[in-house]
């Protein structure tokens, strides 16, 4: 089954956020998303990169995953683009994990193993954010695929 998981670093603890995210988590229906949460390693990317790291080996299980960092520094995409480019990527893997790091970023490790890199936008967001966006967009994306008219352009 294709899924998509999403490894944060932290824990999100704004119960406001996680009703939000809940609530997009029920809507979308195929793929599923999963999100892990990771310790955070106040900042220290080699702790964060390898709490990342066994995350990854433990969901992938042998398989070899499309591993997609969360980066100021990633591609741009409209909502369209992101939806046609999620699409795309399924073809061609069946298992997508995309990372959001610690306030610092991500670490070494975790970079080299990456495969692409995706900006939410130009601005700085903070992590509970950034994760709830992105939650939406996979479900604007799942959205637009089926033709619902969440999305209007």
């Amino acid at each position: 089954m294709k899924e998509i998981h999403l490894i944060v670093v932290g824990k999100l603890s704004d119960k406001n956020i996680q009703a939000l995210e809940d609530e997009y988590l029920k809507r979308i229906k195929a793929p599923k998303l999963k999100i892990h949460e990771v310790k955070s390693g106040s900042e220290n990317l080699d702790i964060e990169g390898a709490e990342v790291e066994k995350k990854i080996l433990e969901i992938s299980k042998g398989s070899k995953p499309h591993i997609v960092l969360l980066s100021e520094w990633g591609k741009d995409k409209d909502s369209q683009d992101f939806s046609n480019w999620l699409e795309n990527l399924f073809l061609a893997h069946p298992l997508l994990i995309f990372v959001i790091g610690g306030a610092a970023g991500h670490g070494k490790n975790i970079l080299d193993m990456s495969h692409d890199k995706l900006s939410l936008g130009k601005m700085t967001y903070p992590h509970k954010l950034a994760r709830l966006l992105f939650v939406e967009q996979v479900y604007r994306a799942q959205t637009i695929r089926t033709g619902h008219p969440y999305h209007k352009a």
